[in-house]
């Protein structure tokens, strides 16, 4: 694995918005996971299934095909299908997650300025990862909202918890001025 500053940047940012993930997606309830708010709205299964799709297209054979698979059934990803259990939804997750791992692992510097396509929109691999790593932040953010919002006054903070913004801040000066 060859790593340069941006790629070992990219490899944390997307290793943290999966741990937030998934560490949101433990606290809910079989019911909770495929809940939705309303007609309109994704389940937290749906958001998994959605990621876990978008994944596991984008980042197979990531250098070399269109990030948009021809087997991928994108609209399927916001149906829940009699199929789609909790086990098979986050099967696909993970497996997601790896191919992006594997593609991240098999990139050197000279690769970020290389072209990749999503739909036939051509793309550098630097900016196709910045655009994952929104997409997925903004759906894992999703997920965090639900499992909150399921959570019916029980949650506790994956993050900084409200009112410890100022201990948390004085805790990373501290530790990046060697205080």
């Amino acid at each position: 694995m060859s790593t340069t500053p941006a790629l070992a940047d990219l490899r944390a940012r997307f290793l943290e918005y999966r741990q937030l993930g998934e560490r949101a997606l433990e606290r809910l309830g079989d019911e909770d996971f495929f809940r939705s708010l309303d007609w309109e709205s994704n389940s937290p299964a749906l958001l998994v299934k959605h990621v876990a799709g978008n994944l596991r297209s984008r980042f197979t054979d990531f250098l070399s095909t269109d990030g948009d698979k021809p087997d991928r059934r994108r609209d399927l990803e916001f149906q829940r299908e009699p199929e789609d259990t909790r086990e098979s939804l986050m099967a696909a997750w993970q497996t997601g997650w790896a191919r992006l791992t594997e593609s991240l692992n098999g990139l050197g510097e000279g690769d970020l300025a290389r072209q990749v396509s999503i739909r036939g929109e051509p793309y550098s691999v630097e900016n196709a990862l910045h655009r994952s790593l929104a997409h997925t932040a903004y759906h894992v953010g999703q997920i965090v909202l639900l499992a909150k919002h399921y959570s019916a006054g029980g949650w506790s903070s994956l993050s900084i918890p409200r009112g410890a913004s100022e201990p948390f801040t004085k805790e990373i000066r501290d530790k990046f001025s060697g205080a």
